[in-house]
């Protein structure tokens, strides 16, 4: 079984700590459950050593390099690790000619590159033959979208894994294990970490395990123990660490509620300086882009309305182009859209119109169809009266007057 975990621990230990946590095997990987769960396809493959050839996509930090050691140290391949920033096709060949003399023995090649997008397209084509022949299986790690960068022929004949990003939930798990972990983590320092500490650094970190790894390490190793031998890291420290102000957000509790409060009223009261501090806050804090928009769309109708129907096109077109583009430039799409909103003129009267008749509705006695308005489209209407004296105002200019509530009522007041 091939390994590349250093067996010399003097120069193990000296590896970052990112580095040491490296899960050892499926059980140790945290995250990615969409495509690792139980019974899943990938999980089912890594266990029974049956890879083929796939192309692991997503953000920094979230565990491609670490499921492709995994694979390195289960399969009874050769597993060989390249970096597509420094190959060259000459490269290449060298190793499908290994790959090639390997298979005649019995053994199989997986040829792991990693960030495939640099590789050339030329490079890329290099190596169709020898995966359509079996000779080799192909890996390749990406922070690129693969369908952007590698040829047709290449994804058709791997499987594409989107790997997403850490939640908080998975990140803090994570942190723990490294400073539980006598072994390989920070298990054998005193260390006292507080739950705001622990938040504000799997906030912080945008679901990169290694970022949020390294801001631990650099709290725990510059933080000077107290009186009592403990290294005290508090959210002070996590926020120096990790060189991110720590906001107090609580996404469910009061500061959510607040500050929302506060961005909608601002946009209400044509305030733009406001609407976007607390537009900010809310993108700082790591508040769903989504949540944001939609307020924004209730705003341009609930306040704007009729007085700049355009507020409403702006604001639906932003809330869109947000799941479009993501963040972080989904923050500008935002900002663009409030500032709108809040500039525009202001009329809630579609908002009481509505508010009013559904008051109506609810508490007074249903008023009935006329007769006039009924419809008369179905055999035997005509008989009973429906539509009976409608004037279609089309023939009259546009307009013409006649009753369309059987009781005089006043909703919209422009």
């Amino acid at each position: 079984m091939n390994s590349l975990f250093d067996e010399d621990k003097v120069i193990w230990q000296s590896q970052p700590l990112a580095a040491r946590m490296f899960p050892r095997d499926i059980n140790e990987y945290v995250g990615q459950t969409h495509i690792l769960g139980k019974g899943k396809l990938l999980k089912r493959a890594v266990d029974s050593d049956k890879i083929t050839s796939l192309i692991l996509y997503g953000p920094p930090g979230i565990g491609k390099t670490a499921l492709a050691r995994i694979i390195a140290n289960k399969t009874k391949a050769s597993f060989q690790w390249l970096n597509a920033s420094t190959l060259n096709i000459e490269e290449i060949r060298r190793h499908l000619a290994n790959a090639r003399q390997r298979i005649k023995k019995g053994d199989k090649t997986i040829l792991f590159i990693d960030e495939i997008h640099r590789l050339s397209r030329t490079s890329q084509d290099a190596l169709l033959p020898d995966i359509e022949e079996g000779n080799i299986i192909l890996i390749g790690a990406t922070t690129e979208n693969p369908f952007f960068y590698l040829n047709s022929a290449l994804l058709s004949r791997s499987h594409v894994f989107e790997l997403k990003p850490l939640s908080e939930e998975e990140i803090i798990k994570i942190l723990k294990n490294a400073l539980m972990d006598k072994e390989r983590g920070l298990g054998n320092l005193n260390i006292r970490i507080t739950e705001e500490a622990l938040k504000h650094l799997a906030k912080s970190s945008d679901g990169d395990a290694r970022k949020a790894l390294s801001a631990l390490e650099i709290a725990a190793l510059t933080t000077p123990p107290d009186q009592n031998g403990y290294i005290i890291i508090d959210v002070n420290i996590a926020e120096e660490s990790i060189q991110k102000k720590h906001i107090v957000y609580d996404k469910t509790g009061d500061q959510h509620y607040d500050t929302a409060s506060a961005f909608i009223k601002s946009m209400r009261g044509s305030d733009p300086d406001a609407t976007v501090y607390w537009l900010a806050k809310m993108i700082y804090a790591g508040e769903d882009p989504r949540f944001i928009a939609r307020r924004i769309v209730i705003a341009a109708s609930e306040d704007v309305g009729n007085a700049d129907p355009m507020a409403l096109v702006v604001a639906n077109s932003a809330a869109q182009a947000v799941e479009f583009v993501g963040m972080p430039e989904a923050r500008i799409i935002l900002a663009q859209a409030a500032i709108y909103v809040a500039t525009a003129p202001k009329s809630n009267a579609c908002y009481m119109a509505i508010e009013e008749a559904l008051k109506d509705i609810e508490r007074e006695r249903t008023l009935s169809v006329p007769d006039h308005l009924k419809d008369s489209h179905y055999p035997g209407a005509r008989k009973l009266g429906h539509g009976k004296g409608y004037k279609y105002p089309h023939d009259y200019g546009g307009y013409v007057e006649q009753e369309y509530l059987p009781k005089k009522k006043k909703y919209y007041k422009p």
